[in-house]
Order: C-alpha cells, then sequence, then structure tokens
C-alpha cells in the first residue's frame, strides 16, 4: 500500500512549540513512522518553509520520506496567505510524483488546506480521499474572545467543501464526531472515529529524581508544567491566574514552586514576539510571577519525557481542544493531567481517576485542584499511576492498525460512491 500523506502548512518534523507546531505534527509524524513499522509505504508532503533544508527527507524510518514542496516564498507566512499557494502545492506534488512513476493508493490529509489539495489529487489520480481535521474553525469561532481569532469564512468555507466530498472523515473523540455532524453536517457514514496514539516507547514514567537530574531541575523544586503553543485558545491566561491565587494561600511558602511553560519564543525581540506571549509576559509581570513562571521556549520531542516526568502536574487549561496530545503524553508518563472540560479532553481525562476535569476559564477551580495534588503525595501517585495504565490503550501499535483498516474499508469502496458525488456534484 502507498499512502500520500498531506500536512500543508506544517511539517512534521518541526520542533514543537512553534506558532503552528503542536499535536498534529506529533500526530503525522508517529503514524506514518508506526505505518511503515507495519508495512505501510508513506510519503509525507508538506510545504517548504526554509530553502536550506533539503527537499526530500528519511527522518521517519523504513523508507517513508517528508517531502518538502515549493509553493510561494520557502519561509513561514499566515495561513490566510497559505491558502493562495495551494495550486502551486497540489502541482508541485502531481510533479514530484509523475518525475518518480509513483501512484498512491489514498490520500491522507491533515487540516482543511491539505483536504483541498488532496481533492485536486483525486481528480488527477482516481485515489480516494481520507481527511481529519484536528481542529475546526467553527468551534474555534465559538470560543473566541476577539475579533483577531474569529476564522475566516474562506476557512468555514474550505472546511464544508472538503466534508462534502472527502470519502471519508476521521475524527479524534466522540465529541469531534458530532461538532462535523451537527455544525458542517457531515454524514455519518463517512466518520471513522480514530484517536491519536502514544508512543510508549517514548513516553513512560522515569523517576523524579532521575527526570529531574536529566533536565537541570534541582530535587526540592516542584514543578507545574505547561506544554503547548502560545495562542489564546490554548488558556494559558487561565493558569497564570490560578498560580496567583495559589500565591495568596501562602502555598509557595511551604517549598519552591515554579511553573515551567514550554512552547513559543519568549526570548524573540520585541518586533518579532508573537502577540500572545508578549501579552503573557506582562500578565507574569502584572501579577508578581516573575520568579515562579519560567517560560523555556520551544524543546524537541525526545526531552518531554523528562520535563513530564519530573512534574508533579501537567495542566492543559484550553478553551477548546479535538482531543489533547499533550495530555495523552503527560498520562504515559505517570503525571497526572488537571485539564479543561472541553473537546476531546473531557473523553480523555477521567476526573478524579488520572487527574482532574475543571471548568475552563474558570482560574479559581483549576487554584483548588492544583492544591489538592500540591499537598496529597499520596493521591498524585495514585492517579499518576492510573494515568499511566489508561494511556496504555492508546499505544499506536494498536492504534495504526485501526487506521490500516480503515484504509482497507476505503480501497473496498468505489472512489467516486465513498465521495458521494452521486448525490454532491457542488
Amino acid at each position: 500500500m502507498n499512502i500520500a500523506m498531506l500536512s500543508y502548512h506544517t511539517c512534521p518534523l518541526a520542533t514543537l512549540g512553534g506558532k503552528d507546531t503542536g499535536g498534529m505534527n506529533v500526530y503525522v509524524r508517529e503514524l506514518t513512522s508506526h505505518l511503515g513499522r507495519a508495512g505501510v509505504h508513506v510519503d509525507v508532503f508538506t510545504r517548504s518553509q526554509d530553502e536550506h533544508i533539503p527537499h526530500v527527507l528519511h527522518d521517519l524510518g523504513y523508507g517513508n520520506r517528508v517531502v518538502h514542496i515549493p509553493a510561494g516564498p520557502e519561509v513561514p507566512l499566515p495561513k490566510q496567505q497559505l491558502a493562495t499557494y495551494l495550486p502551486d502545492f497540489t502541482e508541485g506534488i502531481l510533479r514530484f510524483a509523475s518525475e518518480r512513476g509513483l501512484h498512491y493508493d489514498i490520500v491522507h490529509s491533515h487540516y482543511w488546506m491539505s483536504g483541498i489539495t488532496a481533492l485536486s489529487l483525486r481528480d488527477q489520480w482516481e485515489s480516494p480521499v481520507i481527511n481529519m481535521f484536528h481542529t475546526l474553525g467553527l468551534m474555534k469561532n465559538r470560543i473566541a474572545r476577539s475579533e483577531s481569532e474569529i476564522e475566516g469564512d474562506y476557512r468555514i468555507d474550505g472546511e464544508r467543501k472538503v466534508i462534502r466530498h472527502a470519502n471519508r472523515l476521521v475524527a479524534a473523540t466522540l465529541a469531534e464526531r458530532a461538532q462535523l455532524e451537527l455544525l458542517y453536517q457531515a454524514q455519518a457514514s463517512k466518520i471513522c472515529v480514530i484517536p491519536p496514539g502514544v508512543d510508549l516507547s517514548r513516553f513512560y514514567p522515569i523517576s523524579k529524581e532521575e527526570a529531574k537530574a536529566a533536565i537541570g531541575i534541582p530535587q526540592e523544586q516542584r514543578v507545574i508544567l505547561f506544554v503547548g503553543r502560545i495562542e489564546p485558545l490554548k488558556g494559558l491566561e487561565t493558569l497564570l491566574r490560578a498560580l496567583a491565587l495559589l500565591v495568596k494561600t501562602s502555598t509557595g511558602e511551604c517549598c519552591p514552586m515554579y511553573l515551567v511553560v514550554i512552547g513559543g519564543e519568549p526570548d524573540a525581540s520585541p518586533d518579532e514576539m508573537n502577540a500572545e506571549m508578549a501579552r503573557l509576559l506582562a500578565m507574569r509581570d502584572e501579577l508578581s510571577l516573575q520568579k515562579m513562571v519560567i517560560f523555556l521556549g520551544k524543546k524537541g520531542q525526545d526531552t518531554l519525557p523528562y520535563y513530564y516526568s519530573a512534574a508533579e502536574t501537567v495542566v492543559v487549561p484550553s478553551f477548546y481542544e479535538s482531543f489533547g496530545m499533550v495530555a495523552l503524553e503527560a498520562m504515559a508518563c505517570g503525571t497526572p493531567v488537571v485539564a479543561s472540560q472541553v473537546g476531546g479532553l473531557a473523553f480523555l481525562v477521567q476526573d478524579g481517576v488520572t487527574g482532574y476535569v475543571v471548568p475552563d476559564g474558570d482560574a479559581e477551580a483549576l487554584s483548588q485542584r492544583l492544591l489538592t495534588l500540591y499537598h496529597d503525595s499520596p493521591l498524585r501517585n495514585r492517579l499518576g499511576e492510573q494515568a499511566a495504565a489508561a494511556a496504555r490503550a492508546y499505544d499506536w501499535d494498536a492504534i495504526v492498525h485501526q487506521v490500516i483498516r480503515l484504509y482497507d474499508e476505503t480501497l473496498a469502496t468505489p472512489v467516486l460512491e465513498s465521495a458521494g458525488q452521486h448525490l454532491e456534484t457542488s
């Protein structure tokens, strides 16, 4: 089986925590690697953002490649501008395949822009399209708190087109399936629920002593950890306010406590700094948390297990998550998670079993859960052990076979019939 995997706007090899790097990058990289291990050949096509990086890399193993396709200037671009270069991306993929005499059995696309290209490729190759959105524009608009956070019609229209014409859609959770059906009127028969997986050979419990020693954290320090992109919907503001409430209770006087933030570029110049990063740095100062909140910036995936294992708890305070990869990785490392009760997090984190869920944006509720975990070491240990046990159900070795089964089912159905194009012509 030969798969064309599309990840147009972000490369699966990018360092976690950048502007457009997060769970989707991890998902595409790990899925491709585990498909290779299962004997499925995959070429991952992504837009070239750096002319100095080779256009073809074999970093995913098993003969699977990442192919950087020039489409517009080879520099990072805003997403709305990226949409204008989709025809160039499509042509570049067609040229790559034609020059090498390649045929792809399935086009598996990620995010809506990749889905638009996938539909164009199907017109040329007659290969079925499977799309996973990872986030949905209408859901993001529901939780947007400012005009700048509103997703434009160009995205919503693009999502609707992909939903109408793709052969199959992958939802990470039952909640996402419901969102696709209710908000976008997706055909239920098209949707398959397959959660992301976690690489248990990389994410597993490490003793706190060893983890702290590996990343240079003094043994006596207590760490709360946040990992993710620095953008409003990730809810880091809520966590800062919760930490400020903890300080008011004098909790921090009994022993050193820090919030470590992995993601973004805190050392960027004022002209280049992400607006949300600048706002959060200013908020840290306003709340007098300078000595307690440490912004580390982007970190490689290989170092994350040490940070997860060193932390007393990992907090995922998002206003919206289709799944919650960070929460799953932390659970696999045996660390309890406190997360917002939204989207996939509400399914992934079992309240009182693997951690706690709290209302999104509720700093007081979050601070109370952190306070409970802070003082109760046996509780932390029990929740951590149960989190690691729960994460084993998401082992990529099991999840990848669900994806392969979806591939087989899709190939067994005529392309036009499974796309619903006998009903949809627009």
